[in-house]
């Protein structure tokens, strides 16, 4: 019997071993509409163009706006698996640029507050749905959260495996009387997210969007 049941151990981790890990990348986009911010919206415009054009077939991407409460489908514009046929994916790809075109040109003014840690909580929901092999969440902010009262947000996010990178950080007025918030946004986020298990990178220089998600 001991014998039985060490034959099946081994068995069952050679089969464990022997299934391939997937290679499909998820990508979640979370773009700021708050206040004076709602004015960077063609660099995420940009910055989408540049996922569409370098997803592949099997890969996953949403985009989602960051308001004063940021935890809902609501807050979803557009998210789309491509479909294996190149040019099924093609079509999809161009639903999906025309569906984030509408919403930008419907923004008229800023949300009145900053919900970041809901709408990453989202972001994880989805890209753990997805069970892709990369996941990626991608931060379209200054970073300022600035929370509606009565809403709760003070605790740790599970990002376990989750690539997150900050883009298009811009600086606020206070910061240039006093640089050290611009840093100190920065260093509580890059906190947050590497205590969650993620891993935290900064891109400001659009010129290296080329770095943004690895290439297969």
């Amino acid at each position: 019997m001991k014998k039985l049941m060490i034959s099946l151990g081994i068995s069952l981790a050679l089969m464990s071993c022997s299934q391939p890990m997937p290679t499909n990348k998820a990508v979640y986009l979370l773009i700021d509409t708050s206040g004076t911010y709602t004015e960077e919206l063609n660099k995420a415009q940009a910055i989408l163009n540049y996922l569409l054009a370098t997803l592949d077939s099997g890969d996953s991407v949403a985009v989602a706006r960051i308001d004063s409460g940021s935890f809902s489908e609501k807050d979803m514009i557009a998210k789309v698996t491509l479909d294996e046929r190149p040019s099924v994916a093609n079509d999809q790809k161009r639903s999906f640029k025309d569906k984030m075109d509408d919403y930008v040109a419907t923004v008229k003014k800023g949300s009145a507050h900053t919900d970041i840690t809901g709408g990453m909580l989202q972001a994880t929901e989805y890209l753990n749905e997805t069970g892709a092999g990369e996941k990626y969440v991608l931060v379209f902010s200054d970073l300022e959260e600035d929370l509606e009262k009565g809403h709760i947000r003070d605790f740790p996010i599970t990002l376990q495996g989750i690539h997150v990178v900050a883009l298009n950080v811009t600086k606020l007025r206070s910061d240039n009387i006093d640089p050290r918030e611009y840093m100190s946004r920065l260093e509580n986020w890059q906190t947050r997210v590497v205590n969650g298990g993620g891993d935290w990178r900064v891109i400001n220089d659009f010129e290296h969007l080329h770095t943004l998600i690895a290439a297969r």
